[in-house]
């Protein structure tokens, strides 16, 4: 039996190649939109892809499984637990099975058992894996897509939160509770092979380790822990981050089918312009993928900066509009993997690109080219009351305590409160330690806010200089 483990880490995605060795036949369970790494790790270990699996309908990342389905020619693996809402759209176009509880289905010699874990979402199941090569009948392992994770489970408010379904957080929180019992009976020695990892918004708080054990986590697991139905909901239920606003747009792409990347139009390649630019940012959004502090030094006005790192996939999902045309401002080296980053998300309008290595040649002038200011604690606390201040932390960080007179607004959310934010005094803005902030400062001055301040260090540099804190209001 051959299995590989791939993670994409700015989704905190992990998905799993399993193989027969003994036929040559192999499986991917909850495959990510760009496929390439799996064909070549087949080819490599002398396997064919015959078979493509998802253990959901994800909300988070595009699905690979139409892309496998139509290059491989691989069957699809799809649940059919959940009801007629919770059917996938797709799967006519391909050979399919589509999946209840009890069901089992075989690659070579490798029998998987569907168990159906609905809490997450309703359609949810999980795929127990027994290796019919081995000495032992045991299996060996499950695969929890968004059910159990190392140190938590799969949030239950996303329907309600992401997709508008109203009262559905407390039923499958409710059904968390119930197929977890199911999982407590699962034997200890059982590997748990999960679909996500630290830093997805899946749940609130993932371990970093890749996978973990079936014993391991009846003692570790905080969720397993709880006798009481209506304890576990209380303490489901509590303290969920705010749901990027693309996941509901991403679990109707996955259910409908996503496009094919080969039928995607194209991004053109443009000349370096300051000209062109600033037409860009009329015609749609202008990301400048940049560091923040290149970015505040220096930059082509109504851009908006979110840097190219661990984070980027989640900020270009949460600010940006998926029916405007998208402009790309990132360095050569960067540029392909930036795209598929982009498309991993569905957002597969990007129109064009250019360099950015150009800005650094251009000089300030308060029109064309602009920058904004940064500030530490305390070169602002003797005039805090000259500023408005905006917190676009989470709602959880707020709570726990925040600078006096701030307003809050999550990053994720600014977009749509701008006309909240009076423009008769500068603006200063803050976060934890000055990354989402600078975010928050370039979507300002694009929106027109002429005089914005970002805090150094955010509010963690504000505590460590033991400046004033509220509490809880």
């Amino acid at each position: 039996m051959l299995i590989k483990y791939f993670y994409d880490d700015k989704l905190a995605h992990a998905s799993y190649l399993v193989g027969c060795q003994a036929t040559g036949e192999a499986i991917v369970i909850d495959p990510s939109r760009n496929i390439n790494s799996y064909l070549k790790v087949a080819r490599a270990q002398g396997v064919r892809i015959i078979g493509v699996a998802e253990t959901h309908i994800h909300a988070d990342y595009v699905s690979g499984s139409r892309e496998l389905a139509s290059k491989e020619g691989a069957k699809l693996y799809l649940s059919d637990e959940g009801g007629d809402e919770w059917t996938y759209q797709f799967v006519n176009e391909f050979d399919h099975q589509l999946l209840k509880d009890g069901d089992v289905f075989f690659i070579g010699n490798l029998t998987f058992k569907v168990i159906h874990t609905p809490g997450h979402t309703p359609e949810h199941i999980s795929f127990l894996l027994t290796d019919g090569g081995s000495a032992s009948q045991a299996p060996v392992g499950i695969f929890t897509g968004d059910f159990v994770f190392v140190g938590d489970v799969g949030r239950p408010d996303l329907l309600e939160k992401a997709a508008g379904v109203n009262g559905s957080a407390y039923l499958m929180a409710k059904n968390m509770f119930q197929s977890l019992q199911k999982f407590s009976e699962l034997p200890d020695f059982l590997q748990v092979w999960p679909a996500h990892g630290a830093g997805s918004a899946c749940g609130k708080s993932l371990g970093s380790v890749p996978s973990t054990t079936v014993g391991y986590e009846k003692l570790a697991n905080w969720a397993l822990q709880y006798d009481e139905e209506n304890l576990f909901i209380e303490a489901l239920l509590a303290g969920q981050p705010e749901p990027p606003k693309y996941f509901g747009m991403i679990k109707k792409v996955n259910k409908q089918g996503a496009e094919l990347l080969e039928k995607i139009e194209p991004a053109t390649y443009r000349k370096p312009s300051l000209t062109l630019v600033r037409e860009w940012t009329k015609k749609g959004i202008v990301v400048d993928t940049r560091p923040a502090k290149i970015f505040a030094k220096k930059h082509i006005a109504g851009t908006i900066n979110i840097p190219y790192n661990k984070s980027f996939v989640t900020w270009v999902g949460w600010l940006l509009d998926y029916n405007r045309p998208i402009y790309l401002l990132a360095s050569e080296e960067q540029e392909s993997e930036i795209l598929k980053a982009f498309q991993s998300i569905g957002l597969d309008q990007v129109s064009s690109t250019m360099n950015d290595s150009f800005i650094d040649q251009l000089e300030v002038n308060a029109v064309d080219v602009v920058n904004y200011e940064s500030a530490e604690p305390r070169e602002i606390i003797d005039n805090i009351d000259d500023f408005h201040i905006v917190d676009v932390r989470n709602s959880s960080e707020w709570k726990e305590g925040h600078i006096p007179k701030a307003n809050h607004i999550m990053l994720g959310l600014l977009e749509d409160r701008m006309k909240e934010i009076p423009n008769d005094k500068p603006i200063l803005v803050y976060c934890k330690s000055g990354a989402r902030s600078a975010i928050a400062a370039s979507m300002l001055q694009a929106n027109g806010f002429e005089q914005v301040v970002n805090l150094t260090g955010g509010f963690d540099k504000w505590l460590k200089e033991t400046l004033l804190l509220q509490r809880g209001l």
